[in-house]
């Protein structure tokens, strides 16, 4: 099995991390594990490879090819990625091609979780709560972007200003007088050329995990409630990743239907996004007892301290045992998928 991580992304670190977790909790009895680095220039590295600097064209296609052609001798691909190239489908796509079999979400799901706006709309013609928003678009990354003031006024304050297709709540504001919206709006844009500007929910951050097994079957975990110190305003970079005082309740302090109808809908998420292996649907309670989707995460955290194994720990399933399931539930869908028509198309369920 390849462990690949880090990547190209801003969420480098997180994904380092993340992989070192997995590779600590692998049961090397039962796997051989090759981990497959990428560099923030896009170098491939595997196994003990150096960091000799490599970052022309040819040294970064050198790589992948040199890479990939170790991954098809392999029985299955664990992407520990977060963020662009890795969470939204881009390597899917690249394994795919390959013919190799990966652990979590395909392409189409990858690349629809990664972008807010279309999860949004994809959610909400299913019938699925979703906060209301604004979506801006400029030409590029950095680049000025005109601001409908009369429709953002509408969503009323506070809003929260958030690059489309972000993770680990980089370029994330929480705007509570229109005169800070401009200088939120060019810190989102700094990330991402698409920006979304949301109504602000005033209730509790409310998250929950889906597991699929290797049977097909789909199981929500216990739900998370965040609790973040007086600080944050919200759950931000420095909250998820730096400051050790915030914390998780698990299971979350809510009435047994309360729980029952978030956990059918985090079901109801992952089938409406064709989502596959694992995904973490994050809610807000407006006031505290209604349901909203806030986002969702295709590739969730992975270390030993983050939300989607801290969830499946307190159902009684350990990290090892959780990345046993995914492994299996990978190679299980990799099974059906080689007894399918060759027309038939790999992605999705």
């Amino acid at each position: 099995m390849a462990v690949v991580f880090g990547g190209r992304s801003g969420e480098h670190d997180v994904s380092c991390h993340s992989a070192e977790s997995v590779l600590a909790n692998l049961d090397r009895d039962r796997y051989d594990i090759v981990p497959v680095r990428i560099t923030r220039d896009g170098i491939w590295r595997v196994g003990d490879e150096g960091d000799e600097l490599l970052t022309g064209p040819d040294d970064l296609w050198r790589s992948m090819a040199g890479a990939v052609d170790l991954l098809r001798t392999v029985d299955v691909v664990f992407p520990v990625l977060h963020g662009a190239y890795g969470e939204d489908g881009t390597i899917q796509s690249l394994l795919e091609i390959a013919a190799i079999p990966y652990v979590g979400n395909g392409v189409i799901a990858s690349a629809v979780g990664m972008d807010k706006e279309f999860t949004k709309k994809i959610l909400a013609a299913d019938g699925l709560p979703v906060a209301r928003s604004v979506v801006l678009h400029a030409r590029e990354r950095g680049a000025d972007v005109s601001i409908p003031m009369a429709e953002v006024r509408g969503l009323g304050l506070p809003v929260f200003v958030k690059p489309a297709r972000s993770g680990s709540s980089l370029g994330v504001s929480k705007v509570a007088s229109w005169d800070d919206l401009a200088d939120a709006v060019a810190a989102a844009l700094a990330v991402d050329s698409k920006v979304l500007i949301e109504e602000g929910v005033i209730g509790r951050e409310v998250d929950l995990g889906v597991l699929e097994h290797p049977d097909g079957r789909l199981e929500a975990g216990p739900p998370l409630e965040i609790r973040v110190t007086d600080g944050h305003t919200f759950f931000d970079y420095d909250a998820k990743y730096e400051d050790t005082a915030t914390e998780f309740d698990i299971p979350a302090h809510l009435d047994a239907d309360l729980t029952a109808q978030l956990q059918d809908y985090a079901v109801r998420v992952f089938e409406s996004l064709g989502c596959a292996g694992l995904l973490r649907i994050d809610f807000f309670l407006r006031d505290g007892v209604h349901p909203v989707v806030n986002e969702v995460n295709t590739f969730p955290g992975f270390t030993a301290a983050s939300q989607y194994p801290q969830m499946w720990q307190a159902a009684g399933l350990t990290f090892a045992a959780l990345l046993d399931v995914l492994i299996a539930t990978a190679l299980a869908r990799a099974e059906l998928r080689s007894l399918a028509p060759p027309t038939m198309s790999r992605i999705g369920r």
